[in-house]
């Protein structure tokens, strides 16, 4: 199973910053609660997490309360919680596992940790090992001044006997610590030293918050007027540019002008000196006329030697085809007419053929 997105849980702004820039350089998927109340709310309105990474310390419900509220929900029991806090003593970590968290993280965060613990993350989850709900229910959190007493030990300010009377030998009485004023005094330090430490840490969290706050204010002001500065001078010089520019377009539309002047002169002055027709000019134009005239009359002559030669043999042919239809004519009818009638046709078809051998010949000549 990859670790693609995580919640992060946290009172302080610069905590939730740091974490989530780690988390976004292995390519996470961050959202972040500024409390626990916060974090519930997201959980039963969005997506789980593959991870939640929960502050221990913050003001209202603290991580283990909220990890006893997410752990004790079926639809969320089963989203590893890694625990973020200052205290990673052996009796701490026991008890973190016992109300179900995954692993714990000292502050602040180093990103080598971090990368171990959720590269075990990944192998846990691939192999189904992941805790789902808490071993035990403890009452409360254990002090860390106080985890060398044994289990049953009580406090007392009377001599060593029970309620119901003196312990005998052969009675099991539980160990009995007396309340003497050095316990007394260290239990008073440990309350005032937890007070303070909370109070520090409200104190230099919300420090952080100011001064990130601050800075980011600062940041965003310093890149404004960065981008405005830029943007000027920006403006400014696409201005110088196009002055530039349009100087430099104008002199060489300048410069075209000119030198298309001087060819245009120069052209002027040669068609000047070429124009009109010399005596060369007119003697070579009259031999090209002459020489087209010799041209068209040797041309023309051909044409008619071969006109008149077509036309002798359209004659001859259309003789011989008169003939020849006189003769067919005379043999179909040669029973039936008389040779009178014969004689006068051929002489007919005769006299055509003649009459057309002189117009023709006429027409040619």
């Amino acid at each position: 199973m990859a670790i693609k997105n995580a919640l992060l849980v946290d009172d302080s702004k610069v905590a939730r910053f740091a974490l989530s820039k780690l988390l976004e350089n292995r390519d996470m998927q961050v959202n972040m609660a500024g409390s626990a109340e916060e974090a519930l709310d997201f959980l039963n309105s969005n997506q789980h997490p593959d991870v939640i990474f929960m502050d221990h310390l913050m003001p209202g419900m603290n991580g283990v309360e909220a990890t006893k509220a997410i752990k004790s929900n079926p639809d969320t029991s089963s989203i590893p919680i890694i625990m973020c806090t200052s205290q990673k003593s052996s009796s701490f970590t026991k008890e973190a596992r016992n109300f179900g968290v995954y692993n714990i993280l000292t502050k602040p965060t180093q990103p080598d940790g971090l990368g171990l613990v959720l590269d075990q993350l990944a192998i846990d989850a691939y192999e189904g090992v992941l805790p789902t709900a808490p071993l035990a229910d403890p009452e409360s959190e254990a002090d860390d001044h106080f985890t060398g007493l044994p289990d049953d030990a009580s406090l007392e300010v009377t001599p060593e006997q029970t309620e119901s009377g003196p312990v005998t030998n052969d009675e099991t009485a539980p160990s009995v610590v007396p309340l003497t004023s050095d316990l007394i005094e260290q239990i008073s330090r440990s309350a005032v030293k937890t007070h303070v430490n909370n109070r520090l840490h409200e104190l230099l969290s919300s420090l952080f918050d100011e001064q990130f706050d601050h800075l980011k204010r600062a940041l965003e002001e310093s890149r404004s007027k960065q981008e405005s500065m830029i943007e000027e001078r920006l403006t400014a010089m696409s201005g110088l540019v196009e002055q530039r520019t349009k100087n430099l377009r104008d002199e060489v539309a300048a410069e075209v002008n000119l030198n298309l002047g001087r060819e245009l002169a120069d052209l002027k002055k040669e068609l000047a000196r070429n124009s009109g027709f010399t005596s060369d000019h007119m003697a070579e134009l009259k031999d090209h006329i002459t020489s087209v005239q010799t041209i068209d009359t040797e041309f023309w002559q051909t044409l008619q030697s071969e006109a008149i030669q077509q036309a002798h043999e359209i004659s001859r042919e259309t003789a011989e085809d008169i003939a020849q239809r006189t003769i067919d004519l005379f043999v179909s009818q040669q029973r039936s007419a008389s040779s009178r009638i014969y004689t006068v046709a051929l002489a007919a078809s005769l006299g055509v053929f003649s009459l057309g051998i002189a117009w023709l010949a006429g027409l040619f000549g």
